[in-house]
């Protein structure tokens, strides 16, 4: 009987749940998902909430029908490690239980805020040009609106946790995580990956409104957060006694996984939220007061941009615009792939149709709208379409310049993962606008793929992420740029994509104002 030790990975996504189990050549022998249904609920309009116990329940129905068809896997798996979305925290009571849904990354609230920072803590940020940034990351953060709008939910509060402590805690009985994890609204020292020691005292930590000891303990990446118990045993399937790593969130696995494990590469992920990501092992943001979050991979660093919005407009635009009228019916389940050969009949720059992909603002530019510009009467739906693929590539590739300037040197080539990147049309509009090389590997799941890795580092089967990778990552297809379509990206980016922001600036300001949630 083989013998070789298999390692199980949850990746928690937005919109659905995935338990795998990998070998160490990075093949995927089993895999089990669960869509949620639905994915979050909305008590009001831009709220997103959901109860985080269905989640764990999903999972539950995974991890069960993969013992059921795979039992012999099961029996060989020596470690698991789980990467989750981020910036989504849960509140629980003294005696661990939920005080009330979550409040996902998604979810648009604000808290008002009226309680302003010391006088000194204003004057310093004001002082380096951030006071707008500081501002709505406080509006922003979950456990300030709660203060606010439920102080009888908000004094309950014991511990307040990323989703995925909350995992851990129902898989060990352990309130433990990877620093990697609390990407987002929590006062945590991010070059350090520690909480800050008096978060209430400090000059950023106290923005969150926590204390020290309402935060779980950290655990450094391929550290053990603790085993599998009886309780979770009985409801997953998996063995008791089988130890849970600390991992990374899943922007940070899907990094790695890409075979990111130098500043040469960068990573771009195509999915409900969209980012481009590269390591560093220098603590360096991606720009000036912009944090480098803490990696999967030991003593390194992701520098990470995000758009909050990313391919989630591809189900909008569907929903709202996409659908095909046929003799007077209208057909609304309509599949991207429906779309993705607009994607090579519209020319690069879709004759002039641009779109700022600001449905959900980015850290650096709180208070801006999304928009698009250059309507004529020729614009189609698939104009529109590859104008949103276009408008978030124009985004990222701003990160992506910004990242280079900071490292001092050039990208050589771009990873690609996530559900978007299965489109082949896609992945060849995004060569053509970075002018690189784009590669695709065996998976699109990088994010299970490279909490695998972590997963066999933790255990010891490889040594070091280059040597993981060199065994579990393969290039599957690579893209590479069209110079005639680069030279129309260039002109396009150059000359009106950068300049949108400044010359919206204002008129952003308003609008975001005038429709606050």
């Amino acid at each position: 009987m083989d013998s070789t030790p298999l390692v199980m990975t949850f990746d928690f996504g937005t919109q659905s749940v995935r338990a795998c189990i990998f070998a160490p050549d990075g093949n995927c022998l089993a895999l089990k998902s669960k869509k949620y249904e639905p994915a979050y609920f909305s008590p009001k309009p831009g709220y997103a909430e959901m109860d985080p116990s269905y989640y764990f329940d999903c999972l539950c129905e995974c991890t069960k029908a993969l013992k059921a068809e795979f039992p012999q896997l099961i029996e060989r798996v020596r470690g698991i490690e789980l990467d989750c979305f981020r910036d989504s925290a849960v509140c629980l009571d003294k005696d661990r239980k939920v005080i009330r849904p979550m409040i996902l990354w998604l979810d648009g609230r604000m808290a008002e805020c009226k309680e302003p920072l010391p006088f000194v803590a204003r004057v310093l940020f004001k002082a380096v040009g951030k006071w707008d940034v500081i501002a709505m990351n406080r509006k922003r953060t979950m456990a300030n609106w709660l203060k606010e709008n439920e102080p009888e939910n908000f004094a309950k509060i014991d511990k307040y946790v990323s989703i995925s402590t909350y995992f851990v805690l129902r898989l060990t009985g352990e309130l433990k995580d990877s620093p990697s994890d609390f990407t987002g609204h929590y006062p945590l020292d991010y070059q350090k990956k520690q909480w800050y020691k008096d978060p209430m005292k400090h000059l950023q930590g106290q923005i969150f409104s926590l204390r020290r000891d309402q935060l779980p303990e950290l655990v450094d990446t391929q550290g053990e957060l603790g085993r599998i118990n009886e309780e979770a045993s009985s409801l997953t399937g998996i063995p008791v006694g089988v130890p849970l790593f600390a991992g990374g969130s899943d922007k940070s696995c899907e990094t790695l996984g890409s075979g990111v494990t130098d500043d040469r590469l960068a990573s771009i992920s195509l999915g409900t939220a969209c980012t481009i990501e590269t390591v560093t092992k220098k603590y360096k943001g991606p720009q000036p007061f912009l944090p480098a979050y803490p990696s999967i991979q030991k003593g390194v660093y992701n520098m990470d941009v995000q758009v909050y919005r990313g391919f989630w407009m591809i189900n909008w635009f569907l929903k709202e615009f996409g659908a095909y009228k046929i003799d007077d019916l209208i057909t609304t389940d309509v599949s991207a792939e429906e779309y993705d050969h607009k994607l090579e009949e519209i020319p690069a720059g879709s004759n002039g149709l641009m779109l700022q992909p600001y449905w959900g603002s980015p850290l650096e530019h709180p208070e801006v709208k999304g928009a698009m510009v250059g309507f004529s009467d020729y614009t189609t739906k698939g104009h529109f379409y590859k104008a949103i693929v276009e408008g978030i590539g124009y985004e990222l590739r701003l990160a992506k310049e910004r990242f280079e300037k900071r490292l001092g040197h050039k990208f050589t080539a771009l990873r690609i993962s996530g559900g978007g990147a299965a489109s082949d049309q896609a992945c060849q509009v995004y060569a053509d606008l970075f002018g690189l090389k784009v590669e695709r590997l065996q998976t699109v799941e990088t994010a299970s793929l490279g909490a695998a890795i972590g997963g066999f580092l933790s255990l010891g089967v490889y040594k070091t992420p280059e040597e993981a990778v060199s065994k579990m990552v393969r290039v599957a297809k690579t893209f590479e740029p069209n110079p005639a379509n680069t030279a129309v990206y260039d002109k396009l980016f150059n000359n009106v994509y950068k300049q949108l922001y400044k010359k919206l600036k204002n008129i952003h300001r308003y609008l975001y104002r005038f429709s606050a949630i």
